[in-house]
């Protein structure tokens, strides 16, 4: 396959159009997301698509300590904004509602919520994480009207395209729901992303890679990839000491992952490349590998290839 030239939207240093550049295009500074707990749950915890929620989710395994329901999303809001203040001198910010499923709740407390956040004069707009079967049309409706004037991005969880991985991990949707939920925001003024994860017991190289062509087939203004690890607590971390979870190498991630992100087309931003459960409830991988050195891993094996992002995309 001929290879595309690189555009514009590709930083030449990192070769993937990454989410940071993407808001700093638009909004013309640096802009930081603080993550906020709304006190929402999901409909795979309550009954109502399931119970136990996901095998692999325990929300504090990616979420900072300073958010917590206990406290006013203002509060928390407030402590989010001084931290990347103090570590990026970031100037505007994204309310990222983040744990569980964040439109799973009536359309007047997200109306309170949502504007809540907005209405701090340094917040640009809100990322709001949530599931396919989870979107009323009120809710949408809501979030499209934020969006006239604020940017509003939906993170939507489909984690997998393959229909039995989502029920053995007790996902509680189906891939039909996601494209229906992508259907439904798309038009609207909204900008959307998509949350995969690689390396689920019984998941292919070839048929993960086929996710980047879905992708690029839908109108994904950015993505979040990580690779799936077992959290003390979780169904996952039982079955891995049952040894029916063999965990990826780093190597195998990340031969996978730069694959991907040769055929996922440039115009999409890349909010996350990697996930980092804290040391104190990580069970598997183990990796041993900070931050900065997973991020630089990617990006020097894309360097030692000669290949960029949507390189291989016709």
């Amino acid at each position: 396959m001929t290879r595309v030239q690189p555009t514009p939207m590709i930083n030449p240093d990192l070769r993937f159009n990454s989410y940071g550049s993407w808001l700093r295009r638009r909004f013309g500074c640096r802009v930081s997301k603080v993550n906020v707990d709304a006190g929402f749950t999901c409909p795979n915890r309550d009954g109502s698509r399931g119970v136990g929620g996901c095998i692999y989710c325990d929300n504090s395994s990616f979420s900072p300590p300073g958010t917590q329901p206990a406290l006013t999303i203002e509060q928390q809001m407030a402590e989010g904004m001084s931290y990347h203040r103090r570590r990026l001198n970031s100037e505007r910010f994204i309310v990222y509602f983040q744990k569980y499923t964040n439109t799973y709740s009536s359309e007047e407390a997200l109306a309170d919520l949502y504007r809540r956040a907005l209405d701090h004069p340094d917040v640009v707009g809100i990322s709001v994480g949530t599931r396919p079967d989870a979107l009323s049309d009120g809710a949408i409706d809501l979030l499209a009207e934020l969006a006239r004037d604020r940017y509003v991005c939906v993170e939507l969880g489909l984690q997998s395209m393959d229909d039995e991985i989502l029920t053995r991990i007790n996902r509680g949707h189906t891939l039909a729901e996601y494209r229906e939920a992508v259907a439904r925001l798309t038009g609207r003024g909204i900008a959307l992303c998509t949350h995969l994860i690689y390396g689920f017991p019984g998941e292919s190289r070839e048929s993960f890679l086929e996710t980047a062509e879905l992708m690029a087939s839908l109108p994904m203004e950015s993505l979040k990839l990580h690779q799936l690890h077992a959290v003390a607590g979780t169904r996952l971390a039982d079955l891995y000491r049952q040894g029916e979870f063999i965990p990826l190498t780093h190597g195998e991630y990340l031969a996978t992952v730069c694959d991907f992100l040769e055929r996922l087309p440039a115009r999409i931003a890349i909010q996350r490349l990697y996930g980092s459960a804290p040391l104190a409830i990580r069970v598997a991988p183990t990796w041993g590998l900070k931050n900065n050195q997973m991020w630089y891993s990617v990006v020097n094996e894309l360097k030692r290839r000669g290949s960029w992002q949507g390189c291989r995309v016709e």
